[in-house]
């Protein structure tokens, strides 16, 4: 991570689940369709078994990159991490952050998750988004 000795992380978090609905839906729809594929003569049963693989990889591929996002909250500034082999970071310092703001569809309000937009940051999909609203507007002020 990129926290700096005198910084005290005060939240870190992934994405609220609900960023996994859409791919492992489709998922679900490939490893189904690739599944009767595979009940059938061949070269039916090569193709449904590609597209079960394939459904598999996109399952697979959701997961890790969920997993491997971070949202952090240090007492200096708010980041996002992502990825494995090449990291990539995102980060606003409170000191700069003039207003934060929170964004919540119904849906959002009904799971429990938001956008929250620190200054030129928008952090989608945070879980318990009132609850980080509230610190970040506590440190940034």
């Amino acid at each position: 991570m990129i926290v700096d000795r005198d910084e005290e992380v005060c939240l870190e978090a992934r994405r609220h689940g609900i960023v996994l609905a859409r791919p492992l839906f489709w998922a679900v729809i490939l490893g189904g369709v690739g599944g009767v594929g595979a009940t059938l003569p061949w070269p039916f049963s090569a193709v449904g078994s590609a597209i079960v693989a394939l459904g598999a990889f996109v399952a697979l591929r959701a997961v890790w990159k969920w997993e491997r996002t971070r949202v952090v909250v240090t007492t200096d500034k708010v980041f996002v991490v992502a990825g494995t082999w090449r990291r990539r970071a995102q980060a606003v310092r409170l000191a700069a952050v003039e207003a934060v703001e929170l964004e919540q569809s119904f849906a959002g309000q009904l799971l429990g998750y938001g956008t929250l937009v620190v200054g030129p940051l928008a952090l989608d999909h945070i879980p318990k988004p009132k609850r980080v609203y509230r610190l970040v507007d506590r440190l940034a002020g």
